[in-house]
């Protein structure tokens, strides 16, 4: 289907959203979006006029701070994962397990993945975003080589088709990471990012680069453009950065939006069922 996704009304349509959930002290995406690491619960059941259960596909998101939902007293600070539902219809739902700190496999060992494999059901989507905490070398508590990183995507594939459940990879999202010299941006975790690719490939997996779609948002707003996506604001600015912030990893909310619409691109792209939740531009 690949609609032409510019973010224009779409981005509005989310804003709007976005200030009707920090009014109201919800979570972005309405009750199309469930609690980021509550219980994982979700009500994915649709009564019809014949009293027969649909299920409604969830979307479940397995990832780091990137991804996570923050909450409202942590403003701007959010995570892509947080935005996504208000690209979407209420034919989908959304189920943000995503949450700091993590690596591929330290989300696997402290239970995280078991908790979304027992509510997957058939039809359901698994999209899985790790690396940033993989790679970090001098924390051995989420450091996870690269070969090992392979292996464990693989754990997240299996056990999601084992569910019936469409796993989908998504590659890290870029960091500011840049050129002084040419201005220009680069790719974050290059090895996991190849890392990942091959994976998906040898699995049939599918998958969203977002890391280079990342690059070229970055690289079309420019270096000073992308302190509006990324979480730099000012002292006194927002009472939870108080001294303000200048993060070149995390997002403030217009960015986790931008970031989110970029996703969702991706979703269109791939053609799938869940591209047909997509809203219109």
């Amino acid at each position: 289907m690949n609609r032409n996704w510019r973010g224009s009304s779409v981005g509005l349509l989310a804003m709007v959203l976005l200030l009707g959930v920090w009014f109201s002290g919800g979570m972005a995406g309405g009750s199309r979006a469930n609690a980021a690491d509550n219980n994982g619960a979700s009500s994915d059941t649709q009564t019809t006029s014949d009293t027969t259960a649909v299920h409604i596909p969830v979307v479940y998101l397995a990832g780091d701070s990137t991804v996570q939902t923050y909450r409202a007293s942590q403003r701007p600070q959010a995570g892509w994962g947080q935005m996504i539902a208000s690209y979407f219809d209420d034919g989908v739902q959304f189920s943000n397990h995503s949450i700091g700190g993590r690596s591929s496999r330290s989300f696997i060992e402290q239970g995280r993945l078991d908790t979304i494999v027992a509510l997957l059901q058939p039809g359901d989507y698994l999209m899985v975003q790790f690396g940033h905490n993989d790679a970090d070398s001098s924390k051995p508590e989420r450091y996870t080589p690269v070969n090992d990183y392979r292996n464990y995507l693989k754990t997240y594939i299996d056990r999601a088709r084992s569910k019936g459940a469409t796993p989908i990879l998504v590659t890290p999202v870029s960091r500011r990471d840049y050129n002084a010299a040419n201005g220009q941006f680069k790719p974050s975790f290059p090895e996991y990012v190849a890392a990942m690719k091959q994976v998906a490939a040898e699995t049939n997996t599918l998958l969203i680069d977002l890391n280079a779609r990342s690059v070229a948002l970055y690289n079309t707003i420019g270096i000073e453009g992308t302190k509006s996506i990324f979480l730099h604001v000012a002292a006194g600015q927002y009472p939870y950065f108080p001294d303000g912030v200048q993060d070149n990893t995390h997002f403030q909310e217009q960015g986790a939006i931008k970031i989110a619409g970029l996703v969702a691109t991706g979703i269109d792209e791939l053609n799938i069922p869940l591209s047909e939740h997509l809203l219109a531009p």
